[in-house]
């Protein structure tokens, strides 16, 4: 048993929280907890690759005899566009439209490879922008979820919202699985997407309930449900191919976040800011006897968390007016749109594009999270040792350079572009949990989910874009590796302006914000 000595000073909350070790039993049950969330986040964010994905089909030529128009000449810009066509025999073509130029006419009937499939269901033939509208559609969904959730977050608290996001994720991806037409199952990816997300409170309160000395390792630790969910979504989706039962298995066990109300805490460093000290300290002080560590009651009595003044009673637009009056905060803003754009854009991108490589596309999946486990702990290892700045562009260069080296490989060694394929999405999740780090170093804590929630979700727009690049194969192989390569080339440029955090405490009002990463914030840190 650890017994910390009294004092009269005031104690800011990471002097608190730098008494506590990860591997004891209370940050250990909050990581599990954490952990489960980014898993189911990352099952649900992820579904509509296999829920929407392609399926072959062909006329059905037998349904096709002389109820079309006549046949007519067509120059195909595309693959898609060939299979919209049904070849009538030259003698057909003479005897039923009496003209012998051509043999195509335009399909009415497919016949699909799968005929229980989204595609085959909704009956998506010749329309393959509606199949990847989906996931365009939970992008735009997210882009939108991320400007309500980082505010209710602020407003309400990292756990609350935690929970509702959970328990409605649930709720309208059931409700998505009874889908009977297109455009409502559209309507319900969109609102699941905006209003069922529980990644932004469940990382708020991973980065809020540790020391800057553990910030790291901590996220390292708990991100790693991503990767996990990703293997179960593989796992899931081969087992329950049928895309109905699929969405029904991933979003029912999300019903059970309601139970998170009893197994986990709110952040302390949020109740400090909106004066709740009370709440904190019942907090800590619950932390410590689960890890067997007695705190002082006259030491927490002088835990200290400055404050904006009022900031809890005004609006978003009022906090987000006092943030952005700083021009330091608005050049960081910008050049975290930058970042989150890259990484959306990117690492949605290259695992939209996983499963068309050919063969299995369970295995080829499977990849993803295989790259994405080791790059996990390689983003901890660096960010401990070589602290935000230089590991950012020095991922987001090496990235681009894998990215546009693809572009000279020979077209006859498939294996050797999905190795370099393979090194860049290794970049791509390490410059995004990088990302997710250094943006809520950058911002106070009255604002930082909102602030991060409104980079996140400006910056959807790369997820936006993303589930489009399959269809820009059809005009050059190498075009999406450009345009991945070009923007992770920007994204290494920009980094150059923004101040190292690693060092410093998270900063609580705008003034400290702004001092973050220099000297002064240093001498914050260091007393």
């Amino acid at each position: 048993m650890v017994v910390e000595e009294k004092t009269e000073k005031s104690v800011e909350l990471d002097d608190v929280l730098r008494k506590f070790a990860l591997s004891q039993k209370y940050h250990v049950i909050f990581g599990i907890l954490l952990f489960i969330a980014f898993a189911t986040n990352s099952l649900a964010g992820s579904q509509f690759v296999f829920a929407a994905e392609y399926v072959q089909y062909k006329c059905d030529n037998s349904l096709n005899e002389c109820g079309v128009s006549s046949p007519i000449n067509v120059t195909f810009e595309n693959q898609f566009d060939q299979q919209c066509y049904a070849r009538v025999p030259l003698d057909e073509a003479a005897t039923c439209f009496e003209v012998n130029q051509s043999t195509l006419v335009p399909c009415n009937d497919w016949v699909y490879e799968n005929p229980d499939s989204f595609v085959g269901e909704f009956q998506l033939a010749c329309q393959e922008w509606k199949r990847t509208l989906v996931g365009t559609i939970s992008s735009f969904g997210n882009m939108l979820g991320l400007l309500i959730v980082g505010p209710v977050s602020d407003r309400i608290g990292r756990k609350n919202t935690l929970i509702m996001t959970g328990v409605i994720g649930g709720v309208l991806g059931l409700a998505k699985s009874f889908a009977t037409n297109y455009w409502l199952y559209v309507v319900l990816e969109m609102a699941n997407a905006a209003l069922g997300d529980v990644c932004s409170p469940a990382f708020m309160l991973a980065v809020e309930i540790v020391s800057v000395r553990d910030r790291a390792k901590y996220y390292m630790v708990t991100q790693l449900g991503f990767q996990i969910g990703n293997f179960m979504l593989v796992l899931v989706a081969w087992l329950f191919p049928y895309y109905r039962t699929l969405l029904r298995v991933i979003y029912a066990p999300l019903l059970l976040f309601i139970l998170y109300a009893y197994f986990i805490d709110e952040s302390p460093r949020w109740l400090l800011t909106k004066e709740k000290k009370k709440e904190a300290v019942s907090i800590l002080e619950k932390a410590a006897k689960k890890n067997n560590i007695i705190l002082d009651k006259s030491w927490l009595e002088n835990l200290t968390c400055e404050k904006e003044d009022k900031s809890g009673q005004i609006g978003y637009l009022a906090l987000l007016k006092t943030t952005f009056s700083s021009k330091v905060l608005l050049q960081r803003f910008l050049i975290c749109l930058v970042w989150w754009t890259t990484s959306t854009f990117v690492a949605w991108g290259l695992t939209v594009n996983s499963v068309l490589w050919g063969g299995n596309k369970y295995l080829n999946y499977a990849l993803i999270p295989m790259v994405d486990i080791p790059a996990a702990f390689t983003m901890g290892y660096v960010l401990i040792r070589f602290k935000r700045k230089m590991p950012l562009m020095i991922s987001f260069s090496c990235a681009a350079l894998f990215f546009f080296i693809q572009l000279f490989l020979p077209s006859d060694l498939n294996w050797l572009s999905i190795m370099f394929f393979l090194g860049g999405k290794f970049m791509a999740a390490i410059f995004f949990n990088i990302t997710y780090v250094f943006t809520s170093e950058l911002f106070p804590t009255h604002t930082r989910n909102s602030m991060h929630a409104l980079c996140s979700s400006i910056g959807r727009i790369g997820s936006i874009l993303a589930p489009q690049t399959p269809l820009l194969l059809a005009y050059w192989t190498g075009l999406p590796a450009v345009l991945f390569g070009s923007a992770s080339a920007l994204a290494a440029f920009v980094t150059i302006f923004v101040p190292d955090t690693a060092d410093d405490s998270l900063p609580d009002t705008v003034h400290q914000a702004e001092f973050v990463g220099t000297n002064e914030g240093k001498n914050k840190t260091a007393n």
